[in-house]
């Protein structure tokens, strides 16, 4: 509770903060802006979203927080090297990772400078050594082929569909021929006859991506060895990797 404390002071300058982030320049796309997720006005925009996150994700996802998120560890079928966490948040899954892989470059990438903020002192508090950056989960800029690991947690299903697939694309694009992408999110099938859920959370997009199935979308990107496995009453963890091409083999067997 500490840090909620340090961040709920009035004395805090958010501006100040936020410069450690965003450039002059940057631009949000209008899914985002538009969007008051969670029923808070101005969504992640609003420095409200990063405080209470933190108190409220623990009631929102029953039974225990910590045995779901470590459900996408438990996924992990490699020894990365290089992380990419898309859509971090408050960095609670990307300091698990850290912890896991202790020895890993570990970027977590967010799109409101306000969670990379909570994110940051949540690190610097453990110690642990974590590049936060702001950006696009669909657009990163990163050198294609960067990342032996991606995860995605609970991030498509407050985006739009186009959105949602450009993602993955993005994924695929940022992986290692044989890297791994690991989605720990919302279960389609078992939302789509929860639709009170979705209402009661005020999430804008998740009726759509109810509506879709992920194994499907991951086929389209390219992606290979797609599995999804339930996750208690409402989740699933979707891992999937990149192929490795025969030319790419052959030169790897030399």
């Amino acid at each position: 509770m500490g840090s909620q404390k340090k961040w709920l002071s009035e004395t805090i300058d958010w501006q100040q903060e936020i410069a450690t982030f965003q450039t002059s320049d940057f631009s949000y796309p209008s899914y985002y802006t538009l969007a008051n997720f969670h029923g808070i006005e101005g969504g992640y925009l609003n420095p409200i979203a990063a405080l209470t996150y933190d108190i409220v994700t623990p009631l929102a996802t029953p039974p225990n927080e910590q045995w779901i998120r470590h459900c996408l560890l438990n996924a992990i079928k490699i020894k990365p090297q290089k992380i990419l966490d898309l859509g971090c948040g408050t960095g609670s899954n990307t300091i698990i990772l850290k912890k896991r892989f202790p020895d890993a470059l570990i970027v977590g990438l967010d799109l409101s400078p306000y969670m990379l903020i909570i994110a940051q002192d949540k690190a610097q508090q453990k110690k642990l050594a974590i590049h936060w950056q702001q950006g696009l989960a669909e657009a990163t800029n990163f050198p294609s082929g960067s990342y032996d690991l991606v995860t995605i947690s609970m991030v498509l299903h407050e985006t739009p569909t186009k959105i949602c697939q450009e993602i993955l694309q993005e994924s695929f694009r940022l992986l290692k021929p044989g890297g791994q992408l690991i989605i720990l999110d919302a279960n389609q099938k078992r939302l789509s006859k929860a639709q009170w859920l979705i209402k009661l959370f005020k999430e804008p997009y998740s009726s759509v991506y109810s509506q879709g199935n992920i194994t499907t979308c991951l086929n389209q990107v390219g992606f290979q060895q797609i599995l999804s496995k339930p996750i208690w009453w409402i989740y699933q963890v979707t891992d999937a990797c990149k192929p490795v091409t025969s030319a790419q083999k052959q030169r790897k067997d030399e």
